[in-house]
């Protein structure tokens, strides 16, 4: 892969704060000689803000378009190659038309690791990019969208293969969703009766947000507080965590068929996984011996899964799922269409 093409270039890049990703990214592109100016998507980045605008989106109109009338105004002058928007949860459309008058020799580029059916914001506006990606494959035919999916982080291929390090049999680190909560008592449950120790990490935004889903969201009433964390684990920590894990578990929304970027930090560490997604068996690197596919709906796990060792992939289709092969997907590979010849079985 070759990213001489983002030597010296300036970047305009928009993406809601997720686990310091935005940051990763960030830096990933200064690495490769580009200029980046970010700015979060959201007004503020506060729990009320969060809870707000995942549920009642309309409440904060006017300071949504008074925030981008601000960012007009700091980027005046500015001359920038690309603008590149991660997920487009509340980018307007004043905004981009702006841009655009301004900024007509810009690319601009759409990339979304969330399913339309759970955020619908990117169909007002599509129509303002010249290149369209989504992690959803069934998404991308639908909405006429490049098909790329997500990656892992670099320090991820620092996991030790060590076998002497291993604590837990299994682990789960997620944010609180949907039937997630029931899922993973089920499965702790089990692991209990088949002697698998396991460690689990449920994140929620804060306390307000909990609150607030907890009225509000049908699929929030089981979860439990005291079951619930409040700050986002560190890299050092899932470092730690992924070395002395065996088995990874990944239960992914309901309403979201693209692969979780907790499968991809699977590969990366080099970890086994147990998934509640099913779709992932249409994927080139799906290996039964290291991916599990569990049913939501009838939770049978077989115990040997957890005696053989992980198999490695092929190094080419490893580096492709980095975050570095995600950049030259997303900024310099201009057709996209062997993501869709590659990775996913004929």
């Amino acid at each position: 892969m070759e990213f001489t093409n983002l030597i010296d270039k300036k970047i305009l890049f928009f993406s809601v704060q997720t686990f310091n990703l935005e940051k990763e990214i960030v830096a990933k592109l200064n690495y490769f000689g580009a200029s980046v100016d970010y700015y979060d998507e959201r007004p503020s980045n506060g729990t009320l803000t969060k809870g707000v605008l995942r549920l009642k989106k309309a409440l904060y109109k006017k300071k949504i378009k008074k925030y981008y009338e601000k960012i007009l105004v700091e980027i005046e002058g500015e001359s920038y190659d690309y603008l590149f928007v991660n997920r487009g949860e509340v980018l307007p459309s004043f905004f981009l038309e702006e841009f655009k008058k301004k900024q007509q020799t810009c690319f601009c580029i759409f990339y979304t690791w969330d399913s339309i059916k759970n955020n619908k914001h990117p169909l007002k506006i599509l129509k303002y990019f010249d290149k369209k990606i989504t992690f959803d494959y069934y998404d991308a035919k639908k909405y006429n969208l490049k098909f790329r999916p997500l990656f892992f982080l670099d320090y991820f291929s620092e996991v030790k293969v060590e076998s002497e390090n291993l604590i837990y049999d299994l682990l789960f680190i997620g944010t609180a969703h949907s039937d997630r909560y029931s899922l993973v008592n089920e499965i702790t449950k089990w692991s209990s009766t088949k002697g698998l120790k396991y460690f689990t990490y449920f994140y929620v935004q804060g306390v307000f947000v909990f609150i607030f889903k907890k009225l509000f969201d049908k699929s929030f009433k089981k979860f439990k507080l005291a079951k619930m964390s409040f700050k986002s684990l560190k890299k050092s920590d899932i470092l730690k965590l992924y070395n002395c894990s065996k088995v990874i578990l990944d239960i992914n929304h309901p309403n979201q068929a693209g692969l979780t970027m907790r499968t991809f930090e699977s590969i990366g560490g080099k970890r086994k996984m147990i998934t509640t997604n099913s779709e992932i068996k249409k994927y080139s690197f799906y290996n039964p011996n290291n991916i599990f596919v569990l049913d939501r709906d009838n939770v049978k796990i077989d115990e040997n899964f957890f005696i053989s060792d992980y198999q490695n992939i092929e190094n080419i289709t490893y580096n492709k799922l980095s975050i570095g092969g995600w950049i030259y997907s997303v900024f310099i590979d201009n057709e996209l269409n062997d993501w869709e010849k590659q990775m996913l079985k004929k």
